[in-house]
């Protein structure tokens, strides 16, 4: 159980990453939405979208877990701001499940970095 929780926080946060790239990269009205509210679109959406594409993929190799949950922090934290000042909790009557889901995967990339906190290599 001990390496299972690990494994499975991680599948977790990258399932959340990579399920919501069909609504950046097929240009769906809410993700539209919100990139044009907060002066990004359509540049930061599809760039937003690359990236966690990226974070989700080094989130599933073992020696790259560090990078992929650092990058996810910064992304999610990003959105998490976003929400907070410009967007508000509640987008298009979502009852806040966008906004919790960021807050949750934050979280869980934090516990991810924690416990792979002795394979982060500074240079």
């Amino acid at each position: 159980m001990k390496k299972m929780l690990p494994l499975l926080l991680r599948i977790i946060v990258a399932i959340i990453l990579i399920q919501t790239l069909r609504f950046k990269f097929t240009a769906h009205p809410d993700s539209v939405y919100i990139f044009t509210k907060v002066g990004l679109e359509p540049y930061g959406r599809i760039g937003t979208g690359i990236t966690e594409l990226i974070a989700g993929i080094l989130l599933l190799i073992p020696k790259t877990t560090w990078i992929g949950a650092m990058l996810t922090l910064g992304i999610i934290g990003g959105a998490i701001m976003m929400h907070l000042t410009k967007l508000g909790i509640e987008i298009n009557n979502d009852g806040g499940v966008l906004f919790i889901t960021a807050v949750i995967t934050f979280v869980l990339s934090g516990v991810i970095l924690w416990i792979n906190r002795k394979d982060v290599k500074f240079f």
